[in-house]
């Protein structure tokens, strides 16, 4: 989704991060990446970027580094792409052109610790006009395999686009909407390419990978579950 603060009925394209403090901090160091606003040049190594592209695998996101720096002829072949995290074990982070390539691992929580300091980071690095796009695997109910889906809404495991986080003892709930526009322009892009099919659809995030989401493999529960949560939310 495009990163922006609306401003007066119009969207401004720099990275807007509802904090305060973060120009007054001295350094601000982005743990999980091992990078710092006083030990890295973060414009100089990010000011550029235009699409980040985020997914659970450190080696599925090299991967695909690599497959967009031959598709967009960005490098010489066989270049070699170093993890600017190498640093830290959490995540892995490559570059190439105005492409960021980012993992985050499995899990809300994971792509949560992420995402705080990716923000952040592109935010320090003064980057306008960013648009971030998660890719990877899931399931699908009434689908076949390789169906590429466009996510249109994200749901949480009550059918809700919300994402709710406690905070000093307290709910905060926090809605999910994605960029509708953004979905339209990648859909088209998948019916232009005509190399597999592509459809919009919702998917559902949950707080575990067992009891959260592969629970729903039980036949006679999951589907009691879903016609009821399905209708009751109209999706």
């Amino acid at each position: 989704m495009p990163l922006g603060e609306e401003k007066n009925g119009a969207c401004d394209r720099s990275i807007y991060v509802n904090n305060p403090h973060l120009d007054s901090m001295k350094d601000d160091i982005l743990y999980h990446f091992n990078l710092g606003t006083s030990t890295h040049d973060l414009p100089a190594m990010f000011g550029d970027v235009k699409f980040v592209c985020v997914g659970g695998s450190p080696w599925r996101m090299k991967s695909f580094t690599e497959y967009i720096a031959k598709e967009l002829g960005l490098s010489e072949p066989n270049a070699e792409f170093p993890n600017i995290c190498e640093g830290t074990d959490r995540y892995a982070m490559y570059k190439v052109g105005p492409v960021l390539s980012v993992s985050h691992g499995m899990g809300i929580p994971s792509i949560s610790i992420m995402l705080h300091e990716l923000i952040k980071l592109l935010y320090h690095a003064h980057c306008t006009d960013v648009t971030v796009v998660r890719i990877g695997t899931s399931g699908g109910i009434g689908l076949k395999p390789g169906i590429v889906v466009v996510t249109k809404q994200s749901v949480d495991s009550v059918f809700q686009p919300r994402l709710e986080q406690i905070i000093l003892g307290k709910p905060v709930v926090r809605s999910t909407e994605l960029d509708a526009e953004l979905a339209e322009e990648l859909l088209q892009c998948g019916k232009d390419l005509a190399e597999f099919e592509t459809v919009i659809g919702n998917t559902m995030c949950t707080l575990d990978f067992y009891e959260g989401i592969h629970i729903l493999r039980l036949y006679r529960i999951s589907m009691s579950f879903l016609i009821h949560h399905l209708l009751s939310a109209s999706l």
